[in-house]
């Protein structure tokens, strides 16, 4: 890259700066404790849909859950941590295979109240950087003042594809109504999307009135997907049954994974809580009008 091109980004640099130490002023704020973790391990979190990067001396994190979660069974209380996160084979303007996540945890907490707590992050960013709830993305005008809109997974489709994901097992479907059409419904409004068919959840709780429903949400501003928060599985046999299943999937992608053994064994001591995932690139890509993450990181 030249130097010319690194000097065009110094502004989007300014504010992606200013949005990380606000980020973590409001966390402050709100009693959780920032913590580091390591971005190796031998063995990490299997996911089917997720690949991680290998070395030599063990794979990166596609996500710090893996330690922070043991952190939690342990006693930590509240906690976040910005960090460089890895997935293999994400490419394209809104995916990188490093990327910057803000990872965090309430205990006590459940999907929809953290969902909550980021709404007034994002506004409260807003009307900080911008003195203004209103943003404007890639000719969209979005008005990011609450209360967001809130569709369960089924309403969301049904209004924008109609068809009923909870019903109806179709996941390459539901992916690409997810990018096509279901994204589209926050084109004006940031949109809280949440109970997503419990198959596609392997770490979240069930909902105790429908066991056909995770308690999972996630978070779309303008079309790109911020966030993804879940109420989180504290039952070490359910979620071992659960990865045993993605381990499985991935195997018929010939791709190897294991139990993390340390982790489900920390299970038998976490408590209730909610852990949220926040792409901090694309958030920043929201408040820069950017179209591709590269405007807004230096290389």
């Amino acid at each position: 890259m030249d130097i010319w091109r690194l000097s065009e980004k110094f502004d989007n640099l300014k504010l992606r700066a200013e949005i990380l130490r606000l980020t973590r002023s409001f966390l402050y704020s709100r009693g959780y404790l920032e913590i580091e973790t390591p971005a190796l391990a031998e063995c990490p979190i299997p996911e089917a849909c997720i690949e991680p990067i290998e070395t030599t001396r063990g794979r990166l994190l596609p996500s710090p859950e893996l330690y922070m979660k043991q952190l939690l069974a342990a006693g930590s209380g509240d906690i976040y941590q910005i960090c460089h996160s890895f997935r293999k084979n994400e490419k394209g303007r809104q995916h990188r295979e490093e990327f910057t996540l803000l990872e965090y945890y309430r205990v006590g907490g459940n999907y929809l109240q953290l969902a909550a707590e980021t709404e007034a992050l994002v506004i409260g960013l807003s009307e900080a950087t911008r003195n203004s709830s209103r943003i404007n993305y890639q000719g969209m005008s979005i008005d990011l003042s609450p209360p967001w809109r809130r569709l369960s997974v089924a309403e969301a489709y049904m209004s924008a594809c109609g068809w009923n994901p909870i019903t109806v097992d179709d996941p390459e479907r539901f992916d690409l109504d997810l990018a096509t059409g279901v994204a589209g419904l926050s084109r004006e409004r940031p949109l809280i999307l949440y109970d997503f068919p419990a198959g596609m959840a392997s770490l979240a709780r069930l909902k105790p009135e429908d066991p056909s429903l995770a308690e999972r949400t996630e978070i779309f501003i303008g079309g790109l997907e911020i966030a993804n928060i879940f109420s989180e599985l504290t039952d070490p046999g359910e979620q071992r049954k659960r990865f045993e299943i993605e381990i499985k999937s991935a195997e018929k992608q010939n791709r190897s994974a294991a139990l993390p053994e340390e982790f489900l064994e920390s299970l038998k001591s976490l408590p209730e809580a909610a852990g949220g995932a926040l792409g901090i690139d694309r958030l920043v890509m929201l408040f820069c009008d950017a179209a591709s993450i590269d405007e807004v990181v230096a290389f």
